[in-house]
C-alpha cells in the first residue's frame, strides 16, 4: 500500500509547543534522512495530522507502508520509524519518519498469515499453535510484502512449519534463524495432562524399589580442579 502525507515545518520545541500543536489538530513529528556511514542524520522537525498517520498505521501494511511525504513543495518516500501513543487514550502523540533510498535494501518486520486447516486438527483432534507471528525480512522498499502466507493444510499432529519452510522469493529474504518455529499442531492441554499422569504412574509401578541410602551432608570448602587438598 502507498499513502500520501503532507507535513509542515515547525520551529518551536518543548511541551508548550506540543500542546499548542495538539490544540490545533496536529502533533509534533521528525523526518530523518537516510543513514550514512552508520550515523543517523539530524532530523527535520515537522507537524502532521495524527488522524492521517493513524489511518496509515491501521492499514494492512501498517508501519511498512510506503509514504509519499510532501514538505515545502518537495516530495520524498518515507516510512514510519517510531511512534508514541498515549497509554490511556491511545491517541497518537509523536511520530518519526525516515527517508528511503529506493535502491537500497532495508530490514522490516512482516506478519505471518496462516492458510487452510491442518489435517492434524480435523482428523486427529489436535489444535494449531501459533508460535511466531512475525519475521524479519530484507528487501527493497518497493518489495515489502504485506504478509507472508504459509499453507498448513497438510500438517499432522506434532508437525511444524519453521522459517526454513517459508516459500522462496526473489524479492525478499528472511533473517530469522531457519529453525525458528512458526506454527505446529499439538494436542489440547486438557488431553496432554491425563496422558502424562498415566505414563508417570505406570513407570512408577513398573520400577523396582530402590534401597534407601543414607543422606550425605557435605561441609567445608569446595575444592577447585587442580588444587591440592589441605594437609591435616
Amino acid at each position: 500500500m502507498d499513502a500520501t502525507l503532507e507535513v509542515v515545518k515547525r520551529s518551536g520545541r518543548g511541551k508548550n509547543e506540543a500542546r499548542r500543536l495538539r490544540t490545533s489538530g496536529r502533533i509534533p513529528a521528525v523526518v530523518y534522512g537516510t543513514v550514512e556511514d552508520g550515523e543517523r542524520p539530524v532530523g527535520v522537525p515537522v507537524a502532521v495530522d495524527p488522524k492521517e498517520v493513524l489511518q496509515i498505521l491501521r492499514s494492512e501494511s501498517g508501519a511498512n507502508t510506503l509514504i509519499t511525504l510532501k514538505l515545502d513543495g518537495s516530495e520524498s518516500r518515507v516510512m514510519v520509524k517510531e511512534y508514541q501513543l498515549d497509554p490511556v487514550t491511545h491517541q497518537l502523540l509523536h511520530a518519526d519518519f525516515y527517508r528511503l533510498a529506493m535502491d537500497r535494501a532495508i530490514i522490516v518486520t512482516v506478519p505471518i498469515a496462516v492458510k487452510g486447516e491442518p489435517k492434524g486438527v480435523k482428523q486427529q483432534g489436535g489444535m494449531l499453535d501459533f508460535v511466531t507471528r512475525e519475521v524479519q525480512v530484507q528487501c527493497l522498499p518497493t518489495d515489502i510484502p504485506e504478509h507472508i502466507d504459509i499453507d498448513v493444510t497438510e500438517l499432522m499432529l506434532h508437525q511444524a512449519v519453521r522459517v526454513r519452510d517459508l516459500p522462496e522469493s526473489l524479492k525478499w529474504k528472511p533473517l530469522n534463524d531457519p529453525d525458528t518455529m512458526l506454527v505446529h499442531v499439538v494436542l489440547p492441554k486438557a488431553e496432554e495432562a491425563p496422558a502424562a499422569a498415566e505414563g508417570e504412574a505406570a513407570a512408577a509401578a513398573a520400577a523396582p524399589a530402590a534401597p534407601a541410602e543414607p543422606e550425605v551432608i557435605k561441609k567445608g570448602k569446595v575444592e577447585k580442579e587442580g588444587e591440592e587438598a589441605p594437609k591435616k
